[in-house]
Formats: structure tokens, sequence, C-alpha cells
């Protein structure tokens, strides 16, 4: 017999999960029939198709960063678009 509490009490009400329940918890593509996936629109991520990015610390100034995050989201993309002209302009 398992020992676990049951997620659902007498009243049909879910109880707060516990750091031991989500200990237990597998991912989806994992425990769920490749048919269900499919319908629910689950995908595994393939290969990176370009080579991965370094991450890295730097500090800039506020207004450099205001600017760009007020481009809105892939503000960082914008601003790694921007150093590699420059690179680019700099590096013949």
């Amino acid at each position: 017999m398992s020992k676990r509490k049951p997620l659902i009490d007498a009243d049909g009400e879910i109880r707060e999960l516990t750091v031991e329940d989500l200990a237990r918890f597998r991912p989806a593509v994992e425990v769920l029939p490749p048919a269900l996936q499919e319908t629910l629109g689950i995908r595994r991520r393939g290969p990176q198709k370009t080579p991965t990015k370094v991450p890295t610390t730097i500090r800039l100034s506020p207004e450099v960063v205001a600017f760009f995050r007020s481009t809105g989201d892939g503000w960082q993309s914008r601003m790694d678009g921007v150093l590699r002209e420059y690179v680019a302009q700099h590096s013949r």
C-alpha cells in the first residue's frame, strides 16, 4: 500500500501539493502516450540549429539598457546584432 496522501479530499477538493509531490513529477513527454502528446501539441525540441551564444555578464550604462529594453521583446538579440555590426566594421 502507498503511504501517499490522495490529491483529492472527501469533498472533492484538491489539496495543496507538497515538496514530496513535486519531486515525483515527471515531464509530460515521459508519461503521456505519443497520440495524446500530438493532440495536445507537445513537441520535443530538436537539436539547436545555430551555435549557442555564450552567457556573460557585462556592465552597461542605464541609458543603453533602457533604450534597448524599450524596443520590446528580443531586445537582447537586437543588442547582439548591433555589437555584431560593430565587430564586422572594425575587424578589417
